[in-house]
């Protein structure tokens, strides 16, 4: 069983005894060179009072086993509390000979919820899609991958119309589903028919509207506590909509069926989940409320990501997205032309890692901030760099740095100068002494898993009331960058591939089995994000 930060944290505070958590990891290098984790003094001292922590407890600690917790090596009371160190070398070993198992996502531990994900901005076209419906799409992408990844049943919603669409989204490497043929409407018209207005409100109707349906008592009976806005009264139905509807029905009925789960079965196991821009948001609150009006058998649980504005310096606000992916790509391939001194743009492999370069700028500017804040862009050109440590260039460069170690160490086996890879049974991991290396394992290795989980944990199948939900969609994209700041401030100061000396070859090749640890973590947290690594840049 792989080692987990959550299990060890879990069993270091069951050996204080009853009472809340204490224990904390640690992150920052500074304390890392001293302690693994924390129980702080007051804590201590609320949970004890002023006498020291029970000798017999400390004991208890030091000798902690059980599945996933990491062994300790000593726990000691410092000035700052109770500190407790790993046996690194071992934790080392523990992780670096299963890679695999901290590479991916942790396998669910229970059944999984079926999670239709609606994201209303694709019903349109590229050329009126906001920034902030953008953003929308690429937090549905993201969630989608993220959840699909821990073996749940998400259906993506609407399918897109628009026959510009498509391109674009594979542009931006965003995977959605394509209409394939209209849903039947028919039963729904029938019942919109039959709960329309009065007659004589149809001529303020616009063209093309069958009428117009109340919402405001269902309003009232479902947004007392929901959070609905108060001032929804009724809704115009058009056959658009209405084809919408008929689509989520599908895609419900579908996802059921397909489903271990069972729509009949466990009705409570699903979720209708709507991820909107700010501007979205009170059009969509109606079309729950219409959905439930016209469908008795419409999920009991829908729920609202809401996307928080997007704000523009340096270009105009009324800039759309295919406009911003232009202006980035243009950027991307200016700064590689001055990097490189000449001009790559009709090399065809060159152009793909532009291509790739300038998604990933995109996503890592859209996703780094929690998607229920509000996002401030910044387009100049020097928010395009391989050394702004922010930046999915940056990440995508350090990705490129580990293709061409682990090629050039390839290279110097062929040439005869570095023995083949040995079994990683057989590696002395005690020779990881440097402090970047254990910053690396601890802080990205180790909890990635972890890390993922909580990302794809929603609230599903929602046991809190309440309209809307957030989702942390901005921590892969923050782990990514925080690893590749770790990593090259590690390599820039660490010879990896050193002199091709016997006695050498044990420290490098450890070193190697951590930074393919490294590499695998990053290229997961990437496809997370729908981004291929780079072998150059």
């Amino acid at each position: 069983m792989r080692l987990g930060v959550e299990e060890t944290l879990g069993a270091l505070n069951s050996a204080l005894g009853p009472g809340g958590p204490v224990w904390f990891k640690e992150t920052h290098a500074r304390h890392l060179r001293a302690r693994d984790f924390l129980a702080p003094r007051r804590a201590l001292q609320a949970r004890f009072g002023d006498d020291q922590v029970p000798e017999g407890v400390v004991h208890a600690i030091v000798g902690l086993q059980g599945p996933g917790v990491a062994p300790v090596l000593c726990c000691a009371p410092t000035p700052a509390g109770l500190a407790l160190q790993l046996q690194r070398s071992a934790v080392f070993e523990r992780v670096l000979c299963s890679v695999a198992a901290y590479a991916a996502p942790a396998a669910p531990t229970g059944p999984t919820p079926l999670v239709v994900l609606h994201c209303p901005a694709l019903r349109g076209s590229p050329s009126t899609l906001r920034l902030s419906q953008l953003r929308a799409v690429l937090v549905g992408d993201h969630l989608a991958r993220i959840l699909q990844a821990h073996k749940v049943s998400v259906r993506r919603v609407p399918a897109v119309r628009d026959p510009h669409m498509p391109t674009f989204l594979r542009q931006l490497r965003v995977d959605w589903p394509e209409v394939s043929e209209k849903p039947s409407t028919e039963a729904l018209r029938n019942r919109a028919i039959a709960e329309l207005s009065p007659a004589r409100e149809a001529g303020a109707l616009p063209p093309g509207t069958l009428g117009r349906v109340c919402l405001k008592e269902l309003m009232e009976e479902r947004g007392r506590t929901a959070g609905y806005d108060p001032s929804v009264d009724s809704c115009l139905v058009t056959e658009d909509l209405l084809s919408l509807l008929a689509e989520l029905q599908e895609a419900v009925q579908a996802g059921a069926e397909g489903s271990s789960l069972g729509l009949a079965a466990a009705p409570d196991s699903y979720v209708v989940l709507h991820v909107v821009s700010c501007e979205e948001e009170f059009q969509q609150q109606k079309l729950d409320l219409l959905w439930w009006k016209l469908d008795h058998q419409a999920p009991l649980t829908q729920k609202h990501l809401v996307c928080g504005p997007v704000k523009v310096t340096g270009a105009p606000s009324t800039l759309t997205a295919p406009e911003y992916y232009e202006l980035r790509h243009a950027q991307v391939c200016k700064v590689s032309s001055l990097k490189h001194g000449k001009d790559l743009e009709q090399d065809p492999a060159w152009m793909e890692i532009f291509r790739v370069l300038s998604v990933a700028t995109i996503k890592f500017e859209m996703l780094s901030t929690a998607p229920q804040s509000q996002l401030l862009l910044a387009l100049a050109d020097s928010s395009i760099s391989t050394k702004g440590s922010k930046s999915g260039t940056f990440v995508m460069y350090n990705c490129a740095r580990l293709a061409t170690l682990f090629e050039g160490y390839t290279c110097s086996v062929e040439q005869g100068l570095y023995p083949t890879f040995p079994p990683v049974s057989s590696l002395d991991f005690s020779l990881l002494r440097d402090e970047g290396e254990w910053l690396l394992l601890f802080n990205s290795i180790l909890p990635f898993p972890d890390l993922l989980r909580q990302t794809a944990a929603l609230p599903l199948p929602c046991p809190t009331p309440g309209l809307h939900v957030a989702a942390r969609t901005e921590t892969v994209c923050k782990f990514l960058v925080q690893l590749s700041m770790d990593f090259s401030s590690y390599y820039n100061r660490v010879h990896i591939l050193g002199e091709p000396r016997p006695h050498l070859f044990g420290q490098m090749f450890a070193r190697l089995q951590l930074l393919r640890a490294v590499r695998d973590v990053l290229h997961t947290g990437l496809a997370m994000l729908g981004l291929p690594p780079l072998s150059h840049i």
